[in-house]
Formats: structure tokens, C-alpha cells, sequence
């Protein structure tokens, strides 16, 4: 019997094959197109530079800048790329300023999806026609994006909604490209040293996670909904309502909006209103996010945020989000208190305990420039720095160091940065890092109570066990790498970083260097008495 079944299976995988092959061959013809070869060489695609090699040059090079053609380059390899630069557009930690100035200029737009077939996933997914369950359906959409586009409508009942349909087959597009640069990740990883230095494998899975999570609007629903709750009791906030019986995976119905756009001045200074009030409840409202409950919005330019007649702040768009476990807003906090107090040493060890090492970090150099750093703003009360300012030329140090902070905290860094802008904006005279100065302290004081110390304790035994269970194995290693290689000790050898580093957590640098050194002294020790039993 013939098993028809798995010649269907096969056939597929055959087809996705080919389908992989067909787009890895366009985006090698793009990088050519826009002299960018070398990238296409570092992702593997050396197998079709050959059928490219003759676009080399079709595109006109010689005005632009390499970044402009890297972003030129993004815009016609579609959404899933053009996606990719603006959340690298954000990472002050991985891209100098002139490719992150450029890469910002990236927009996600696309032709509207005609309103016949927005209907015929509405009526698929709502399992009834748009025009039953809506009183009255927009036909032309309020905005259009590569993911989805959003349309005006009424209940029966009255309440104006907005309802956001998932384009069609943007799943299996945006899918097979994000398969792509997986792969390219990890060949990148094992062709250039710079790629595994910075983890592009890891920085490639949080792009997945960040864009699969975008394709779901349940997940926004459900962002929505635990935005709505954080907020409940805050009533110059209003976090639109969602409608689950009119929500899937492709449809996601909310309650409208509608109010002045944030940094429309014209408009709300003609409704009376007071900026500095304004500016003030944005900054509450983000320190509320970051330090109080640890999931902030992480798309906050200003088409998200509207300003009602009243004075009520409206958030909308919960696609991007960010969450901080209570470690890394301690650390945060740290961050910020050594900013506000120009203490250098303090702001080295919160930025090594933030950041993951890609290469080994001379801190020494790393307190220098931040000291530079941080002598720039010697004499300045709190209500003169600017933090925007400030975080750039701190990632900008980062970079350099070869740290990478994590996804939440550079997602968290650029809402910063973006909601200082916004707050200047609103009221140029308003200090932004003043008013969320209060948070940190509030959140660094709340880690000294009874319950915040046990926790600590509870923190600094479960790294304790760690240590002293993973101990005796490094130190095998070390030792027999010794034994094999001869006495020579080099300190800073990769097993060495990595015990340090898990002595480290325990705070106390002290303890850290005589651990070490006994257990660097205990390796030569046990090597030689070792050798002293080998027979000769």
C-alpha cells in the first residue's frame, strides 16, 4: 500500500524548500542592489551571490551613506525587515548613532487590504458578516500596517470601537522570513566573531518572540486587559476596553478613543489645557509602569497616547509591551540613584550586573568613561539632566564595553527616551528625571524591609548552592586543561570569567577575590601533587 500521505508531507517540505531557497536568493539580489554584499556573505547566502553579482551596481550607491542603503535595503525586503531595523533603531547598545538616526526613519505602512476581504475574515472569525454584528462598519480604515489594519465601527448598543483585522497570509509570510533569519543568525554566529560576540542568535530569537507576539491579538487583548487593571483605580488614565466576544487571534474589537494627540500643543492649548499638569501624569504614569508594576508599554510614541477634553490621558495600541522581574528594577534603580549621586564606581557595577558580557570587560576603562561621563554633569541639580541624554551616552559606553542589556531594558531605555521627548515637548521647563526619581527610591527603599531582606537572603542562598554545586566541576576542568597544557596559569582563561562571574552574584568582591585565588592556589596545589604521583 502506497502511504500517499507522507508523499503529501514531503511534497510540502519540498515546497517550503524551494519557497526558503526562492527568498533567500531576493534578499541576497536586494543586498547586492544596494552594495551590501558583504552582509549577504556573512549570513551564508555566498551560494547565491553568483546570481546577483549582475545587480551589483543597478541601484545608485554613490550619494548614499552605507546606512541609508542598509535601510533602503530594509524597506524593499518588506515587513518583516522593515521591522527589524526599528527595533534595532532602539538599541543604543548595538548600533552607533548615524545607522540608528537612519534605521529610525523606517516606516510600517502598507496598501489597504480591500474592505471585501476584510469582511470575509471578519465573518470568519466573528462567525456572523460585519454588517450583523456591527451597527454601522467603516469600510475605509483608519490606518493601515504590515501586520493589520484598523477600521471605525458602532455596537448595536452605541459604543464607538475600533476593530484591527490581521492581514491575510501575513503569518506564513512574516513566519518563512523570520525562519530565514534564524538561520542567517546562526551562520552569521560561526562566520564573523563580531555576530557571536554580540549573541545574534539570541538577539534574533527576541526579534521572533517580539513579532510573533504582535501577530496575536488575543496576546494584545490580554496586554490590554492587565494594563486596564493596573490602572483601575487611576482615574486620569483610560486603558480602551476590549470586547472578548468579538476578539480571535485575527480580529481584535476596542473600545475607541478619542482625544487630542499628545504633542498636538495647538489643539490643547485651545481646550484650556495645562501642559505642565499633562507632562506631569505622563511621567507618573511611566514611573507607575516601570517601577511600580513592571510591564510598561513599549510602542509610547505619541500616535499612541491621546489626550481627552478633561485631561485624561488615553493609551492605545498593546502590541509591544515590556515586563521587569523585581531584580532588574532593583538594578534599575541602582542605575539611576548612581546617575542622580555622579558616583562612577556605583554606576560600573549596576551596568556589569545589568548587562550580559560579550568579551571580557576592562572595567577599570569602563569607570573612566563613565567618570568622563559623569563629570559632565558634575555641579547639575537632578532637574537639569536629562535623562534621554544621558542613557545614549551611557549605551553609547556600553556598546564599547561589549555589554548588551537585556531586550526588556532596551525596549524599557527607548520608552524613556521617547517619553522625555514627549514631556519636553509638553513643557519644556518640566524635569523629567525628577519626577521619576521618587519611584527608584520608593523601589530601592521597599527592598530593605523585612520582607525585601528575606528575599535577599532567600536570593543569595539559592546563588550560594548554585555556586557550591557547580564549584568542584569548573575546577576539574580547570585543573585537568592545566594538567594537559602545563602550569602556566592565565587568569582571565574562559572557565576562570565564567567562575567568577557566578562568584560575583553574591555580592561581595571581597569574598569573590579570596575565593578565587584559594581556588586557583588549590588547582596548583592538587596538579602537582598529581604529578608528583605520576611515575616518571
Amino acid at each position: 500500500m502506497v502511504d500517499e500521505s507522507a508523499d503529501h508531507r514531503d511534497g510540502g517540505r519540498l515546497r517550503n524548500v524551494s519557497a526558503r531557497d526562492h527568498r533567500e536568493r531576493e534578499i541576497a539580489e536586494v543586498l547586492a542592489g544596494y552594495g551590501l554584499s558583504h552582509l549577504a556573505k556573512v549570513v551564508g547566502l555566498e551560494r547565491v551571490m553568483t546570481a546577483a553579482r549582475d545587480l551589483v551596481g543597478r541601484e545608485p550607491r554613490e550619494s548614499h551613506t552605507e546606512a541609508e542603503r542598509l535601510r533602503l535595503a530594509l524597506e524593499r525586503l518588506g515587513p518583516t525587515f522593515i521591522k527589524l531595523g526599528q527595533l534595532l533603531s532602539t538599541r543604543q547598545d548595538l548600533l552607533s548613532a548615524d545607522y540608528r538616526a537612519e534605521l529610525e526613519r523606517l516606516q510600517d505602512s502598507a496598501p489597504a487590504v480591500p474592505s471585501e476581504v476584510v469582511k470575509e475574515i471578519i465573518a470568519a472569525e466573528l462567525h456572523a458578516p460585519a454588517e450583523t454584528v456591527f451597527a454601522t462598519f467603516e469600510e475605509v480604515p483608519m490606518a493601515c500596517a504590515s501586520v493589520g489594519q484598523a477600521h471605525g465601527a458602532v455596537l448595536h448598543d452605541g459604543t464607538e470601537v475600533v476593530v484591527k483585522v490581521r492581514r491575510p497570509n501575513v503569518v506564513e509570510e512574516i513566519g518563512q522570513d523570520l525562519e530565514i533569519m534564524q538561520n542567517f543568525a546562526a551562520r552569521a554566529s560561526r562566520h564573523s566573531k563580531t555576530a557571536a560576540r554580540y549573541d545574534a542568535v539570541g538577539l534574533a530569537d527576541e526579534f521572533v518572540y517580539t513579532l510573533r507576539a504582535q501577530l496575536d491579538y488575543l496576546q494584545e487583548a490580554r496586554n490590554a486587559e492587565r494594563f486596564a487593571a493596573n490602572f483601575a483605580d487611576n482615574p486620569w488614565v483610560q486603558i480602551p476596553r476590549i470586547f472578548p466576544e468579538l476578539t480571535t487571534s485575527r480580529v481584535i474589537t476596542l473600545e475607541r478613543i478619542r482625544g487630542m494627540k499628545i504633542t498636538d500643543l495647538t489643539a490643547l492649548d485651545e481646550a484650556g489645557l495645562d501642559r505642565h499638569a499633562l507632562s506631569e501624569r505622563t511621567a507618573l504614569i511611566v514611573g507607575k509602569m516601570i517601577f511600580e508594576d513592571g510591564f510598561f508599554h513599549a510602542d509610547p510614541h505619541p500616535g499612541n497616547f491621546f489626550i481627552e477634553p478633561t485631561g485624561r490621558v488615553g493609551i492605545v495600541d498593546f502590541g509591544m509591551v515590556g515586563a521587569l522581574d523585581d531584580r532588574l528594577r532593583e538594578q534599575l534603580g541602582h542605575v539611576l540613584t548612581a546617575l542622580l549621586r555622579q558616583d562612577a564606581g556605583r554606576l560600573a557595577d549596576a551596568l556589569l550586573a545589568l548587562g550580559t558580557a560579550t568579551g571580557a570587560v576592562d572595567r577599570p576603562r569602563l569607570r573612566e568613561d563613565l567618570g568622563d561621563l559623569l563629570g559632565q554633569y558634575s555641579g547639575r541639580g537632578i532637574g537639569e539632566i536629562s535623562l534621554a541624554n544621558a542613557v545614549g551616552e551611557i549605551l553609547e559606553i556600553v556598546r564599547r564595553h561589549h555589554l548588551v542589556v537585556p531586550r526588556d531594558l532596551a525596549l524599557l531605555f527607548t520608552v524613556v527616551i521617547i517619553e522625555e521627548g514627549v514631556v519636553a515637548e509638553l513643557n519644556p521647563d518640566f524635569q523629567f528625571a525628577e519626577a521619576l526619581a521618587p519611584y527608584a527610591r520608593r523601589h530601592l527603599l521597599a527592598s530593605i524591609t523585612p520582607l525585601g531582606v528575606m528575599r535577599r537572603v532567600e536570593e543569595f542562598g539559592v546563588d550560594l548552592a548554585e555556586l557550591a554545586a557547580d564549584l568542584p566541576r569548573r575546577l576539574n576542568r580547570i585543573s585537568e586543561a592545566i594538567e594537559s597544557g602545563g602550569l602556566e596559569v592565565h587568569v582571565r582563561t574562559d572557565e576562570l570569567d565564567a567562575l567568577l562571574a557566578r562568584i560575583e552574584r553574591l555580592g561581595n568582591r571581597v569574598a569573590a577575590s579570596v575565593l578565587l585565588a584559594t581556588s586557583v592556589w588549590a588547582i596548583v596545589q592538587l596538579v602537582t601533587e598529581r604529578r608528583g604521583r605520576t611515575p616518571g
